[in-house]
């Protein structure tokens, strides 16, 4: 099992990585409000690029954090979401709302 994390790569970069489950969820929902609440860039990248594996809380946590920032006026980009998130997004018609 891969330990979770999320952090603030470079400014404007929030990278989420490890497994997200139910047991990570609640601690990197709070780490990454608190992390784009203080992020000062226009923009932001939500890199998915380091999750071994999610379930359907990865994908809620993605919303979360597109929510909070474009509550911060940000624009949001999501990259990088690995195969089991895009699939489980699939399943609910939210493709379009995390392109990447």
């Amino acid at each position: 099992m891969s330990e979770a994390a999320v952090t603030m790569a470079e400014p404007g970069v929030l990278c989420l990585a490890g497994e997200l489950d139910y047991r990570s969820g609640p601690a990197l929902r709070k780490q990454g409000k608190a992390l784009i609440g203080a992020c000062r860039e226009s923009r932001l990248l939500l890199d998915c690029s380091a999750v071994a594996r999610s379930t359907s809380v990865g994908l809620s946590l993605l919303l979360a954090f597109i929510r909070d920032a474009q509550a911060a006026g940000k624009a949001v980009e999501v990259r990088g979401m690995p195969d089991d998130m895009r699939e489980i997004a699939g399943v609910y018609d939210l493709d379009e709302v995390l392109a990447s």
